[in-house]
């Protein structure tokens, strides 16, 4: 080997060590935990609560049977379309037939009776008439007895006609309750749909409910016309959801297809009722969970939709555009009156503690409370505490968890954070401030 290509190999050498120390120089005045970073930017937001139910149609009748009997005629099957007013099945009438014949024969013996009632009373009248004016042409023919006698006659068969009179009323009132449970043997559609339930057969008796025991449910008829997604939705959500929200809603039976609707009712209770809450009261709070009914009307439900589907809802609670937000991922709570994380609660005592994010001057973050407004699964907005084009710590979740103020990192990238967000309700900004599995997924 010449003498030039030593020299050339033993400067190449040179250099290599040379960037070598360099590097480790520069790695040691950029010591701490690697993270990344963001440029902080506007995007547009849309805030939304997620819950889960079942279809139900908006107007649905559940009919019960209000007399007793066997069912002799079922005219219609399940999923058959009816019009009101339709035949629906019939329970046998034969005795409800005879207690309006013996009711019929009951008011026609009363009247019977307040017709002779009458007579009687008008003849005892006209008997006291006479007297009197008999007494008065010759008081000495009757006395002021028999007068008192023909007088107390005449109003006892009076008080009598009137007992008769209300006789009348009574058996006219038990041939009308008769006829209305004959009536009822018949049992005809209440409103246009479709039968969608139906539980009994011919043949089978029908069974009056009583207060503890509940009647038999015949058969339900429901209009699928207009659909309803009722959800079960967290107390901690029910704030944000008002009527006239938009939702989207998924069907379980149309997997690739979503339908759009709005929120028509929001329950004003929960759905559990006050005797099971004040049943288990010994039990702790955070254990009971705690649901409001949400009814969502579908505006085009789709061919074959029926009662009882699993859905899904995304309810918009909120929209943002061109809002200032950082990445969900950023958010984290610290101790104010520390530098260090935010103490575990179970080490006891109430931390003062804030929300906010870790600013990025050039290799050292510094903690900036910041307050934010909708929340969900990519970005918050912000409403005060950083500006735009400030550059925010976004990852990873663990490290920020443990990064100090005024501590040093080591910056993998830098994203200038541009483009559009979508939210998933507030359920995301508790889960990156405390640590919860959705922050710590992203």
């Amino acid at each position: 080997m010449s003498r030039k290509g030593k020299i050339a190999i033993g400067a190449g050498v040179v250099l290599v060590v040379a960037v070598l120390v360099i590097r480790a120089i520069g790695a040691n005045r950029s010591s701490g935990p690697q993270v990344r970073a963001e440029v902080v930017g506007r995007h547009d937001l849309v805030s939304h609560v997620n819950a889960s139910g079942h279809i139900e149609a908006k107007q649905s009748v559940d009919i019960s049977a209000d007399i007793s009997g066997r069912i002799v005629q079922l005219p219609v099957q399940e999923g058959q379309r009816v019009k009101e007013g339709d035949l629906l099945l019939v329970i046998d009438p034969t005795q409800y037939q005879a207690a309006v014949r013996q009711a019929e024969a009951q008011l026609a013996q009363a009247r019977a009776g307040a017709a002779q009632a009458k007579a009687s009373a008008d003849q005892d009248r006209r008997d006291w008439d006479r007297l009197r004016e008999l007494k008065k042409r010759t008081p000495d023919l009757v006395t002021d007895q028999e007068v008192e006698q023909t007088r107390t006659k005449s109003e006892v068969q009076n008080a009598l006609w009137q007992s008769a009179q209300h006789g009348v009323s009574q058996a006219d009132a038990s041939l009308a309750e008769a006829k209305d449970r004959l009536d009822k043997t018949v049992i005809r559609a209440p409103i246009d749909g479709v039968v969608s339930r139906l539980n009994v057969q011919k043949g089978e008796t029908a069974i009056v409910g009583t207060m503890n025991n509940p009647g038999s449910l015949l058969l339900t008829v429901a209009d699928l016309s207009v659909m309803e997604a009722v959800v079960q939705v967290d107390e901690t959500d029910i704030p944000m959801i008002h009527v006239g929200d938009s939702a989207s809603v998924e069907i379980d039976a149309w997997p690739d297809s979503a339908f759009a609707g709005r929120v028509v009712k929001v329950a004003s209770s929960a759905m559990q009722d006050r005797s099971s809450r004040s049943a288990t009261a010994s039990q702790s709070t955070s254990d009971q969970a705690v649901d409001f009914e949400v009814r969502i009307q579908i505006d085009e439900p789709p061919t074959g939709i029926r009662p009882d589907l699993s859905a899904t809802a995304d309810v918009v609670t909120a929209t943002r555009r061109n809002a200032l937000a950082v990445p969900i991922i950023a958010l984290t709570l610290r101790d104010t009156t520390t530098t260090g994380p935010a103490p575990d609660s179970a080490s006891g005592g109430e931390p003062d503690e804030a929300e906010g994010v870790f600013q990025l001057h050039g290799d050292a973050v510094h903690f900036v409370p910041v307050r934010v407004g909708i929340a969900g699964d990519a970005y918050f907005e912000v409403l005060n505490g950083i500006a735009e084009g400030d550059t925010v710590v976004s990852g990873p979740y663990k490290t920020i968890r443990e990064l100090r103020d005024g501590g040093t990192v080591r910056v993998e990238k830098v994203d200038r954070g541009t483009g559009t967000a979508s939210m998933d309700s507030a359920g995301g900004r508790r889960h990156a401030a405390t640590g919860g599995d959705t922050a710590e997924g992203s």
